[in-house]
């Protein structure tokens, strides 16, 4: 038996299609559907038994009985939540996750993180090895969410011997509906560079990251330490990626974009900080080795990943990572002192748009 949580949406309802085909098939016994809210029970398909609980409340103990792998796709990955507020609910919930799996007996859990964890540096090897040091240090943003659960893993593992805990970790997500860092990267006037540094893309479509889970759940897959990667082969290098998206680079110095980032993020006007804007100049590609070699292959390449984004993002725009209208894009293309303020903005540039739209 598999459950999963957040089953209603995202990622988790991708798995939970995919786990029923699984079961038509006779790999798996049953499906449990694990959400917030009884109301969601009537989208999920035909076949899943739906139990309701608050991934984030101990009383979802009550809804593992009999279960042999629990997925925890229920983590909340949106830049619209308070950062703050983010960090408390998804620590919690995979908490939680953890402890009531192991209060019930449930031989293995899975949870989400992401390739980030292993850092991105101009002096990465490309790829990267899948047990790679985790080394991201914790900050305000996703990436400490994430760096953040690896070390709950970790922990459980001590502490439960009885309970496996896979992590698996995606390289950076697109598809449809996904509102991103990367997404707006890609929907600005020109990509960001540093000057004298080549970027390296590796991207994890959603439809592979359920695919991904579901080889996982079924066959039982675990990486070294307990952790894997999932993404798309080899990777893109910057020119391949503004070919494709039609877009022209700007490069900056790196003292430049990541002070200017750094003092625009704190004062509140961009979502992403210095050290994940990191992810967008510098390589983090991580060879999925665990999955390939168990047989498991991606559907989509990188160069098809990011035209996903792309279409996913076809008509937005955004500026230094704050998603606008393609109008005011050309006004502070347009009034700003040149290029650089398109391409990564400055605190007067950001600050005359939002007086602008606030007219």
């Amino acid at each position: 038996m598999v459950a999963v949580t957040g089953a209603a949406e995202g990622i988790g309802r991708l798995l939970v299609e995919r786990l029923v085909k699984a079961a038509s098939s006779g790999h798996v016994a049953e499906v449990v559907a694990i959400g917030d809210s009884a109301d969601e029970a009537a989208g999920v398909p035909l076949g899943v038994t739906w139990r309701t609980a608050d991934v984030r409340d101990p009383r979802l103990a009550a809804c593992l009985p009999g279960v042999d792998v629990l997925v925890h796709a229920g983590d909340d990955r949106t830049l619209a939540t308070a950062p703050k507020q983010r960090r408390a609910d998804n620590l919690r919930a995979a908490q939680t996750v953890l402890t009531s799996a192991a209060a019930r007996r449930v031989p293995r859990v899975v949870l989400l993180t992401s390739t980030m964890v292993h850092g991105a540096d101009p002096d990465n090897p490309v790829p990267m090895s899948e047990d790679s040091e985790v080394r991201t240090e914790t900050g305000p943003g996703l990436l400490g969410d994430w760096v953040e659960i690896e070390d709950l893993a970790c922990r459980a593992r001590r502490s439960h011997p009885g309970l496996s805990v896979t992590v698996v970790r995606p390289a950076p997500l697109v598809g449809p509906g996904l509102d991103t860092v990367l997404s707006r990267h890609f929907s600005a006037p020109r990509l960001l560079t540093v000057r004298g540094r080549e970027q390296r893309w590796q991207f994890c479509h959603v439809d592979d990251l359920a695919g991904a889970l579901e080889h996982v759940a079924v066959h039982g897959v675990v990486g070294k330490d307990g952790a894997l990667a999932v993404g798309c082969e080899g990777a893109l290098d910057q020119a391949e990626a503004e070919e494709i998206a039609g877009l022209r680079r700007f490069d900056v110095p790196a003292n430049l974009v990541f002070g200017a980032t750094q003092r625009l993020h704190s004062a509140g006007i961009t979502p992403a900080s210095a050290a994940e804007l990191k992810f967008l100049v510098y390589p983090c590609v991580v060879d999925c080795a665990t999955l390939r070699e168990s047989g498991w292959r991606p559907d989509y390449d990188n160069a098809g990943a990011l035209q996903a984004l792309l279409e996913a993002r076809s008509g937005k725009a955004a500026l230094v990572g704050r998603n606008v209208g393609r109008k005011e894009v050309t006004i502070t293309a347009a009034s700003a002192a040149g290029a650089a303020a398109a391409a990564i903005g400055t605190a007067a540039a950001v600050r005359r748009l939002r007086k602008r739209r606030g007219r």
